[in-house]
């Protein structure tokens, strides 16, 4: 298993910026998936961009469309982190956000929650108008 601690969550005004990162214990494989998930009150978990690595190397990447040309996923082998950088923020991005790994690669979808098998106990995203 590996742990997943996110972290730089927090409350912004609408049009802010904000990093997120999601620090793991171990990369257990070179070849993995990675994905940043949300959640709204009230609503389901979705997914928001996600990571592909094939040899230690990013091979892909990955987005929600609403999210696209506002959020960057990308990573730092170096550091085990994976962040998100969220511009342009909306009222809508408010949820709670959620980092995802599996250290496997497989053919299921970068929005399936069961695609995962390690998550993080996630960090709280609040933009207000």
């Amino acid at each position: 298993q590996v742990q997943l601690v996110e972290s730089g969550g927090g409350s912004v005004q609408v049009g802010g910026s904000l990093r997120l990162s999601c620090a793991a214990s171990r990369y257990s494989s070179n070849n993995r998936s990675m994905a940043w998930f949300r959640q709204a009150p009230g609503k389901g978990r979705e997914g928001v961009a996600g990571i592909s690595t094939i040899g230690g190397n990013t091979y892909s990447t990955y987005y929600a469309d609403s999210v696209k040309r506002r959020f960057s996923i990308s990573q730092d082998n170096a550091k085990n982190t994976v962040y998100l950088q969220m511009n342009s923020l909306k009222p809508e991005d408010t949820a709670m956000y959620y980092c995802a790994a599996v250290m496997t690669l497989d053919g299921i979808s970068w929005t399936r929650e069961d695609k995962y098998n390690n998550w993080g106990q996630g960090t709280q995203v609040t933009v207000s108008s």
